[in-house]
């Protein structure tokens, strides 16, 4: 049996539900091209966006940890695989369509420079009166210009609907977005969202207790992690790399099930009927319970004032602003030494753009041995 494009289409309609965004709708590409004739328009977006460069430097990216920290902690690339997992159990129990959240989820952190959240907020101070920089609006750039795969266009020509997943994605800083993605996005944009605000702050908790940056027993300071681990018979004050496992695992099961709950019932509740109902509807559809987001809420901040704000974390944060800083001077102040590909851009983009483009394709290593080079 030979299951081609128009079937996957026709059974795809079928199956999904109402409000989920089907391929056989999609927006289309900015440029015409030929569709593949065994996958569907999101299938082929997932796959372009899995053999870019942007998408292999992932594994050389901080989450928390800077990649040499050891062979175990999350890195850029991980986080992503961890937030497709997360997203794609959210849509298929809400009937939404799996192959469209995959490509967003994959995409949502390409636009990430090296040293994670830090190096962002270095680009965006260094870039103010240039533009800024913004994860979300670099993840664009780099899918729409900087990677060129194909001789009729700049980017990689993917479906409106996974660039909209994009420009609709949580941002840290005013990204500017073009007025052609206002709006909330569809309920798969959505997911992707929140399931990236899940997994985040459940694997941030895994790798500070494996660090050992994070005691065990601190946990107890946040009531619903003491109440799981009551109820899993887990004992805070002899936690072993067992028990972590456990933890964290029922901690994910708990919010995934909760986010599936609650925005089932926001999506009952609006009466949306399709996917364009889920943009202009006046609130985000996708949820957690009031009870499960205030467990994310507390979490997060006691990551932040336990684990984020850790003298060690805090060594490596400095390191990366000062790697950053020094880089974007000098290549700012001698545009000579940049490599001749980044000099090129610079009559089309501006000076401080090219540099900012180079930085932020950089690796967390491939930035520090920049920095040797530069500063011996």
């Amino acid at each position: 049996m030979l299951i081609d494009r128009e079937r996957l289409l026709e059974e795809e309609a079928q199956r999904l539900a109402p409000y989920a965004q089907k391929a056989r709708d999609t927006r289309g590409r900015q440029y015409p091209e030929p569709e593949s004739p065994y996958r569907t328009p999101y299938q082929k977006d997932r796959d372009r966006i899995l053999h870019t460069t942007a998408f292999r430097r992932l594994e050389y990216k901080t989450q928390v940890f800077p990649n040499w920290a050891g062979d175990y902690y999350r890195t850029r690339l991980t986080h992503t695989l961890e937030v497709v997992q997360v997203a794609r159990s959210i849509a298929r129990a809400l009937g939404l369509n799996e192959d469209l959240t995959e490509a967003i989820a994959l995409s949502h952190d390409l636009g990430h420079p090296p040293f994670g959240h830090t190096g962002e907020k270095v680009l965006n101070d260094l870039m103010q009166g240039h533009g800024g920089f913004e994860h979300n609006a670099h993840a664009l750039r780099i899918l729409t210009q900087l990677e060129v795969r194909y001789p009729g266009f700049t980017g990689l020509n993917l479906t409106y609907e996974v660039l909209e997943g994009i420009a609709t994605h949580e941002a840290a800083y005013a990204p500017g977005f073009k007025p052609e993605y206002e709006g909330r996005g569809t309920l798969e944009a959505q997911v992707v969202d929140l399931s990236d605000a899940i997994a985040y702050a459940a694997h941030d908790l895994d790798d500070g207790l494996h660090s050992g940056l994070l005691r065990p027993e601190e946990l107890s300071e946040v009531a619903p992690l003491r109440e799981l681990a009551r109820e899993e018979g887990l004992d805070l004050l002899r936690f072993d790399e067992l028990s972590r496992r456990i933890l964290v695992r029922q901690l994910l099961g708990f919010f995934i099930t909760e986010a599936i709950g609650a925005t089932h019932q926001e999506v009952e509740g609006a009466g949306v009927q399709s996917a364009e109902e889920v943009r202009r509807h006046p609130k985000r559809l996708a949820a957690l319970t009031p009870g499960a987001e205030k467990t994310l809420q507390e979490l997060k901040a006691f990551l932040k004032e336990r684990f984020y704000r850790h003298p060690e974390v805090l060594r490596e944060r400095r390191k990366a602003e000062m790697v950053l800083e020094g880089l974007f001077q000098a290549y700012t102040r001698y545009p000579e030494t940049l490599p001749k590909e980044v000099q090129a851009k610079i009559p089309q983009v501006g000076l401080e753009r090219a540099v900012c483009d180079y930085l932020a394709g950089m690796t967390d290593r491939y930035a520090l041995e920049a920095y040797r080079k530069l500063f011996p």
